[in-house]
């Protein structure tokens, strides 16, 4: 793997990146040092690769979001729906933070987030790939290479957790070519500071997610705490504000279209690497059934929650997640459609074989794993297709049993021997997730959508099902809806699960004692246990044979792209990467007009209707006529710049991220890519991707002028 790091390296002076692409690990941005100072970076790009120098140890992951400290007082800015979950575990219809937002006055009055909220501080990347795929490993085949895999990734994580209050993690690139530990400060005592009420923060809604025009004020504020020694702690009324090594700095001058952008953070997954086959299956048949999958839960949860407030609180974080996925893959599919996005991939992966089969040594290399990968690939599809719907089929609280059981399972072996996920470093993840069930699950709601993916699970033809599933859940095939229904309703009947107190009592209950209950959903789950452990083995065998074929191809692929001087960055994995780019709007959009790179308050006020997504708040609304913009305001704009377009390379993950300008200081916050371009995940387009962020002067402007804010203000030295 160093042949692999230094070669790429070596390519930094002979081959730039193409256009404002790439997702960059910080010891890779040699390789783009020339490009960013040429767009207008000030400082020295070697900064970018130091995860604890300023900027970047400014920046944080939220364990699917990004954010980053603002103050030395632990302050951390993050988008609004990454604190979502925390603002809907906090609202009530009698405390409705939600709908009217949420400021504390004082540092006393600011909230435990939601239970389970973590903030990591990376402080150290650490390529460990020899490690991982060690001597013994490298012979081992299928199950066998896995299990091996696992248990060298075990103990890297337990010996780098010896040091107390971190959390480690081995992640994979070029399809398990590379492997990086990231260790990380994990901050358990998480709390909501600020997050601006319902029309500001969700101005909008689902209508202009991903949409250019926009005009959402997409932020909050969390803030990190320890111990009274400094180190991380659970929550406590005498736990003091964390201090970061680094935070933040605003902007002290303007931003203005043209202006170099930088953008730090943990994006979660892009496929750009991902072969012909794989390309098309995701289009041709996972992305549409995923579309109706999550179409048709959508409308159940807005059905069987309508005028019950209470549930469309504890669902609310449910919805917005799927809507999100919703529109996003809708979005993918429809930029898809009628390009030649599949035919290029297709001519890529045939030329790059080509030259593979051109020289008697790279096909003695990589030719038979060129050809095993896409036979393994189709092998994996089918299952998928199979098994689609065994997922939405099988009640959630089954699932939630079913691992209650394992973990009582795994914890009669040594802990170095448990399955990741179920040893003792995960206990607490464990309890806190049980924490948020009560308010975040309705049970009307749950046999609703279960009950109708499950009637059309029994409708598929009778050799296709899963006979555990229908024998431990009472079904048989071709049920009309009816009764799968009244199946469904004795099912919950005669369940405790939906108690909390008894769901807790589980988890530190013997695998004797699930195994003797007769609460019928442990009973179901108890019975479906050796069919998902054969399952399980049998994807591992795969996976394994997997991970051979598709590391020798990525590494064809390095290779071949080395030949031709381009350097190649790996696919998103949630790992902390820096992408540039600068501020840009778009000519032109996709209905024929100029996409100006800045929207302006003006927006807020021609889009308000008063009702649903497009209410904004009336001292909001009675600011902007009368042109309070303090500081903040722009004269070329006559306003306040709102939202900004920038040819950043993002995806999901990269929500809250900072937007930093040329001389590392917070301009922005990232938020989201535009509708056509989502496609990005899978195929670059560097004059259609544009990724929509929140302009910081927006956030100050609502902050001072209109919250009066001025305790946070401060604080971050804005005022």
């Amino acid at each position: 793997m160093k042949r692999l790091m230094w070669a790429a390296l070596a390519l930094g002076a002979a081959a730039g990146a193409q256009a404002h692409e790439g997702m960059w690990m910080p010891q890779q941005l040699p390789l783009v040092a020339k490009d960013m100072k040429a767009l207008g970076l000030k400082f020295d790009p070697a900064r970018l690769s130091q995860p604890l120098g300023y900027p970047m140890g400014a920046v944080v992951s939220l364990g699917g979001c990004t954010a980053s400290f603002v103050s030395p007082q632990g302050l951390v800015v993050t988008n609004h729906h990454c604190a979502f979950g925390s603002i809907q575990y906090n609202s009530t219809p009698q405390k409705d933070l939600l709908k009217n937002g949420f400021l504390a006055a004082s540092p006393g009055e600011e909230l435990p987030a939601a239970p389970g909220s973590r903030i990591l501080v990376t402080v150290a990347l650490t390529d460990v790939t020899d490690k991982v795929i060690d001597k013994a490993t490298a012979a081992l085949q299928g199950k066998a290479r896995i299990d091996a895999i696992e248990a060298n990734e075990k103990a890297l994580v337990a010996a780098c957790e010896k040091d107390a209050g971190h959390r480690c993690s081995v992640g994979a690139f070029y399809g398990g070519l590379m492997y990086q530990l990231t260790k990380q400060l994990e901050i358990r005592d998480v709390r909501l500071v600020r997050a601006p009420p319902e029309g500001v923060g969700v101005f909008g809604g689902d209508i202009d997610n991903w949409m250019w025009p926009r005009h959402t004020g997409d932020y909050s504020f969390y803030r990190a705490y320890v111990g009274p020694d400094g180190k991380p702690a659970d929550f406590s009324k005498d736990n003091k504000p964390f201090q970061p090594s680094q935070f933040l700095k605003l902007a002290s001058a303007p931003l203005n279209e043209g202006d170099f952008v930088a953008v730090a953070g943990y994006p979660g997954r892009t496929n750009r690497h991902r072969l012909p086959k794989e390309v098309d299956f995701a289009f041709a048949w996972d992305f549409p059934h995923r579309v109706k999958a999550m179409g048709e839960q959508l409308d159940l949860i807005k059905e069987a929650t309508a005028g019950r407030r209470d549930a469309e609180i504890k669902l609310a974080n449910t919805v917005a997640g799927v809507n999100n996925y919703y529109k996003n893959y809708q979005g993918q599919m429809a930029s898809y459609a009628g390009s030649d996005i599949l035919a290029r991939k297709q001519a890529a992966f045939d030329e790059m074989k080509a030259w593979v089969n051109a020289d008697a040594k790279r096909r003695a290399t990589y030719g038979a794993s060129l050809v095993e990968v896409e036979r393994l690939i189709a092998e994996r599809q089918e299952i998928t297709r199979r098994e689609f719907l065994l997922g939405y089929a099988t009640p959630t609280l089954v699932k939630s049993a079913g691992d209650l059981y394992e973990q009582a399972l795994q914890r009669r072996k040594p802990d170095a021997e448990r399955k990741a996920g179920y040893q003792d470093r995960d206990q607490l993840r464990r309890r806190q997730a049980l924490e948020t069930v009560d308010r975040r699950f309705d049970e009307i709601t749950e046999k609703k959508v279960v009950s109708h993916f499950l009637t059309q699970y029994l409708a598929l033809p009778a050799d296709q099902l899963n006979s555990a599933l229908l024998n431990a859940l009472g079904v048989r095939a071709g049920m009309d809806a009816a009764a799968v229904t009244a199946r469904v309703d004795a099912l919950y009947a005669g369940t405790k699960l939906t108690d909390k107190a008894e769901r807790g009592a589980w988890l530190s209950r013997d695998a004797s004692a699930f195994e003797a209950s007769d609460d019928t959903l442990v009973k179901a789950a108890v019975a479906l246990h050796a069919d998902e452990l054969a399952r399980e083995n049998r994807d591992k065998e795969l996976a394994g044979k997997l991970q051979q074929a598709y590391a020798a191809t990525m590494q064809a692929e390095i290779d071949f792209k080395a030949s031709r001087g381009q350097p190649v960055y790996p696919d998103a994995n949630s790992t902390l990467r820096v992408a540039f780019g600068q501020v840009k709007g778009r000519a032109p959009g996709v209905d024929g007009t100029t996409w100006t790179a800045f929207t302006t308050l003006r927006g807020i006020v021609a889009k308000h209707t008063g009702n649903g997504e497009f209410n904004a708040p009336a001292e909001q609304l009675a600011a902007i006529k009368a042109k309070r913009f303090d500081k903040y305001g722009v004269k070329a704009l006559d306003s306040v710049p709102v939202n900004f377009l920038a040819t950043l390379d993002t995806t999901g993950g990269n929500s809250g991220s900072p937007v930093l300008n040329g001389h590392g200081e917070l301009v922005g916050l990232l938020f989201d890519g535009t509708l056509d371009a989502v496609i990005s995940d899978w195929d670059y387009n560097d004059h259609m991707n544009r990724s929509i962020c929140l302009d910081a002067r927006y956030m100050l402007w609502q902050m001072k002028v209109v919250d009066k804010a001025d305790r946070l203000l401060k604080e971050m030295n804005a005022l």
